[in-house]
């Protein structure tokens, strides 16, 4: 892992300023995990703009500012005398939006820095944050790091492997990758043997809700049994459990959408609310672990075009399209629904 980009990841949990090297260097401080203290020494004069994604700006009504196909795309908020740490942090965290009353007039404002702002949004979701930071001057802040390296495509690096005897199941080893653009680590097992045919492969995102505490919400912890069952009765193959928790939004993202969804939204309304695609992930760590045991041909077990279409833009073939249905239950039929209808899986 770059050690800037691990510097910078680490300074933006801890509500430090980093530097976005690029043509048009900017310092960016989150606005979730920054207090009021450290935006009054770096910004005395309250000057500093607000940053905030195309898919928050979308929810405050300044999608006019926005390419609504690309939400990524940076929005910046002028600085108002009302607008201090604790205003910019209700307009930035969704689960308020519906306990107060309206923020404002917000007024956004043309930027010189798209590609360091969008590099910086990219960071702080990396960061697991809210995509909302405030705009400093460079000179605010002394760890920095690159576009270039914010950009560059991931590496992973083999870390560990060992035996895991699993119940039910041929021999299995379990390896463990350390990606090089976030640190995280994610889990390979390789299950019995899959000779001369593309092997069958589960792309698994992480999900503590479902996976460890048996949610109903979901339907994560049945397809991982599920996933398991089926390559032990193939005779092998590989799941791969990615830290991509929440579609790629975090684990205190994933819950914020949660509770948005207590309140009547949908997932994808819940995370595009957030500030967030509906799906944040992509799979190029996937990837990146099969080419390294030495897979670059597989049977993908999914009901989700997007892993196919994104293993395959990786540079994975896939030879075929497994499908992986579970049952609804009366928790987790709707999300079930808005999968199908609004992310495009397969029925």
């Amino acid at each position: 892992m770059s050690d800037s980009i691990r510097r910078a990841i680490a300074a933006l949990r801890t509500g430090r300023p980093v530097r976005i090297d690029g043509d048009r260097p900017i310092a960016v401080l989150p606005v979730e995990t920054g207090t009021r203290e450290t935006l009054e020494l770096l910004d005395p004069e309250a000057k500093a703009a607000l940053l905030l994604s195309g898919e928050r700006a979308a929810a405050l009504a300044l999608a006019n500012m926005r390419d609504a196909a690309d939400p990524a795309r940076p929005v910046v908020v002028e600085r108002e005398p009302w607008l201090d740490a604790a205003a910019a942090l209700a307009l930035a965290d969704p689960g308020r939006d519906m306990d107060r009353g309206p923020i404002g007039p917000l007024h956004p404002i043309s930027t010189d820095c798209a590609e360091a702002a969008r590099a910086a949004l990219a960071l702080a979701r990396t960061a697991g944050l809210l995509p909302a930071l405030w705009l400093l001057d460079p000179a605010a802040a002394s760890t920095a790091v690159s576009i270039a390296d914010i950009d560059r495509p991931p590496t992973v690096e083999l870390v560990a492997r060992a035996k895991l005897p699993l119940d039910d199941l041929p021999d299995t080893q379990i390896v463990a990758f350390r990606a090089s653009d976030d640190g995280q680590e994610h889990v390979a097992l390789v299950i019995g043997a899959f000779g001369g045919e593309p092997a069958l492969v589960r792309l698994h995102s992480e999900c503590l809700t479902g996976d460890v505490f048996g949610s109903l919400k979901c339907d994560c912890g049945p397809q991982l049994k599920e996933a398991l069952r089926l390559i032990g009765d193939a005779g092998g193959g590989v799941l791969l459990y990615l830290r991509q928790e929440g579609r790629g939004i975090g684990l205190a993202n994933k819950l914020r959408a949660y509770a948005l969804q207590d309140r009547g939204l949908d997932t994808v309304e819940a995370n595009r609310r957030l500030g967030f695609a509906d799906d944040e992930r992509d799979y190029a760590h996937a990837a990146a672990i099969l080419r390294a045991l030495g897979i670059t041909k597989v049977r993908l077990l999914t009901n989700n075009p997007a892993k196919v279409a994104g293993l395959e833009a990786a540079g994975i073939a896939v030879a075929e399209r497994v499908p992986h249905h579970m049952p609804a239950n009366p928790h987790n039929a709707d999300y079930l629904a808005t999968k199908r209808n609004k992310s495009g899986h397969l029925p």
